[in-house]
């Protein structure tokens, strides 16, 4: 019995471990790895999900990486996710409690910010503009480079797109 214990014991064991490395290992190896940042704002919880592609020495705004005047999915992979735990205001309109996929327009003047009811997207491929529960505008302002595209989200709640050398805020109260 303490044999057959024994052996169920590390056979469940070698199987878990497996199971983490793997997990690492996918997380590691892809290009455009996940990330999330978060905040606390008076009594509302935001929380932002998404992947952080890379530079890598191309021209990001050309149009093929987030291109200028077209829907883009704010990262890689997934659409990014932007989910309030109460109703909000972002640059001072509605957006109710819930988890939106977040995209945006990126301009080289004004960017357009989406918040769509459709959360789990991959990409923009199936972005239905019909689907959006809020549309606001941002400027764009010079940054200091960013390789990886980042998301900021402050507890004062100011959420800040970086990428490249442009980065984006809006408000959420």
């Amino acid at each position: 019995m303490k044999k057959l214990l024994l052996l169920a014991f590390f056979t469940v064991t070698a199987f878990i471990s497996n199971a983490q490395h793997e997990a690492m290992a996918e997380t590691k190896s892809k290009p455009s790895p996940p990330a999330s940042t978060s905040a606390t704002i008076g009594e509302t919880t935001l929380t932002i999900n998404y992947s952080q592609p890379a530079v890598k020495g191309r021209n990001v705004w050309d149009g093929n990486l987030a291109p200028l005047g077209k829907v883009w999915r704010t990262g890689a992979n997934d659409a990014t996710t932007f989910e309030v735990s109460k109703d909000v205001t972002v640059q001072g309109q509605t957006l109710k409690a819930g988890k939106y996929a977040l995209f945006t327009i990126p301009g080289e003047k004004e960017w357009t910010i989406i918040f769509n009811k459709v959360a789990k997207q991959w990409g923009a491929f199936k972005y239905n503009e019909a689907e959006d529960a809020l549309r606001v505008k941002a400027t764009p302002k010079a940054n200091d480079m960013m390789e990886r595209f980042t998301i900021k989200a402050e507890n004062n709640g100011d959420v800040t797109l970086m990428w490249d050398k442009v980065a984006v805020a809006f408000k959420v109260k």
